[in-house]
């Protein structure tokens, strides 16, 4: 009996083994998959992302890098840095356009090509990456033909593999801004996958060979355990930077706090709001493309918001100042060089134009009820003051006035005035007042009943 038990007991200590080592396996085999977003323009702060995705898929291990793009492009130099860091990647890297909607446009295509897998989402569209200048205009016959033979080259290396239709698509996005939709893609055979969701794309790529730098790899995806690494705060807020919206309203807003701070020195809040707003609006105007000729009409906007506190103009020149800041703005942002994803509102333009033309009008009045008021400082508010003679004056004495001890002297033509007579200043020389006899107050007049 004793030994039935003991044999019973290394069957149940196997059994608990075996299933913890079946658990073990499972959990060994899964396949973890990180998912990174990259939302709008090409930025700097996207390609930090990127890197940032890279170093932690290829630094723990991951089976798979999924970077779903929606983007309308940006410049060649941001593509050409993330091209090579998915072609560079020892992760494999699959480029997911989507969500339905979304669209993989100009540089955007390029991306998805580099891509060791891509796929693309229904109602997806991708193409149309003729090159274009630093601030979204024509180039001219020489350097177009170079940069579209640079790009067509590039693309064709990134579509090897593919069929001849597909490298011809590829190089007509370059060549005549042709885009297509996903399914279109697909077709032709130039994008990999078309996928409705992130499930549906790994079920899709499970048993996929691709090609890294070091050689062919196949994608195990059938028990993908998926990451999402989020933007970072820096990340974040860099993006924001961007938007053309925001840095117009921190251009606005910096320049305006400068003035104040120039106008009322002395305090520091309004200097160091200024100087964080401009450093912002730099890193955004560095980042997009913009008609720099629209700075002039802001310059000249903000001098005349100057001149017309200065100058008794009463209100001309900060209308004037409106609308030059309406023109500078619309010349930076909306030029039609300028891509359309990179303009401002034009009623967030005139409505911010118009309140920092009523901000300076209110200051303006101010000065102009200053001019008027009368003077409340100094020796010259002494002058027509009453006060009394608190001494024999004769030709000098005391006075009193609005409860101090002044010295005193009679004007000219004046007689002697005794302790208690009432006095008004004429003049004020050094620290003596200079006072003439005037007639006693009457005071409140009192009615007397009989």
């Amino acid at each position: 009996m004793s030994k039935k038990l003991h044999w019973l007991l290394w069957v149940l200590v196997g059994l608990v083994a075996l299933v913890g080592w079946s658990a073990a396996a499972a959990q060994d085999e899964e396949n973890p998959v990180l998912v990174l977003t990259a939302d709008g323009p090409l930025t700097p702060a996207m390609a930090e992302y990127l890197q940032r995705g890279l170093r932690m898929a290829e630094g723990q291990g991951y089976e798979l890098l999924v970077l779903q793009l929606n983007t309308p492009g940006g410049s060649v130099d941001l593509m050409s840095s993330m091209v090579q860091m998915i072609r560079g990647s020892r992760v494999p890297v699959v480029v997911y356009v989507a969500p339905n909607g979304a669209m993989a446009g100009s540089a955007g295509a390029v991306i998805t090509l580099a891509g060791h897998a891509s796929a693309m989402a229904p109602e997806t569209t991708i193409g149309a990456a003729s090159p274009v200048g630093a601030e979204g205009e024509d180039l001219g016959e020489t350097m177009e033909a170079k940069e579209k033979n640079i790009l067509k080259a590039m693309v064709r290396s990134l579509a090897e593999g593919h069929s001849p239709q597909a490298i011809a698509l590829a190089e007509s996005m370059i060549e005549s801004a042709e885009a297509v939709t996903a399914s279109e893609a697909v077709e032709i055979g130039l994008v990999d996958f078309l996928a409705e969701d992130l499930d549906s794309l790994l079920h899709s790529l499970d048993g996929y060979s691709v090609q890294l730098a070091d050689g062919e790899v196949q994608v195990e995806t059938s028990n993908a355990q998926v990451d999402t690494l989020e933007p970072s705060f820096i990340e974040e807020l860099l993006s924001i930077l961007t938007n053309p919206n925001i840095v117009f309203l921190l251009l606005t807003i910096g320049v305006q706090a400068i003035l104040i701070e120039i106008s009322s020195p002395g305090g520091w809040a309004a200097g160091f709001i200024g100087a964080v707003c401009l450093a912002l609006a730099a890193y955004g105007l560095g980042v997009l493309d913009v008609n720099w000729f629209g700075m002039i009409f802001l310059a000249i906007a903000f001098v005349l918001f100057i001149l017309d506190i200065k100058a008794p103009t009463h209100g001309a020149l900060t209308v004037a100042g409106v609308a030059s800041l309406i023109v500078g703005a619309l010349v930076l942002f909306n030029s039609p060089s300028v891509p359309s994803f990179q303009r401002v509102s034009v009623p967030l333009i005139v409505v911010t134009s118009m309140l920092m033309g009523g901000i300076f009008f209110v200051i303006l009045m101010f000065a102009i009820q200053a001019r008027f008021e009368p003077v409340r400082m100094g020796a010259e508010s002494l002058v027509g003051r009453y006060g009394y003679a608190t001494s024999q004056i004769s030709r000098a004495g005391q006075v009193q006035l609005g409860g101090e001890q002044w010295s005193a002297q009679l004007a000219p033509g004046e007689d002697s005035l005794p302790p208690g007579a009432r006095v008004q200043v004429v003049r004020v020389e050094g620290v003596k007042l200079v006072v003439k006899s005037a007639p006693e107050d009457p005071g409140p007049v009192q009615s007397q009943t009989s």
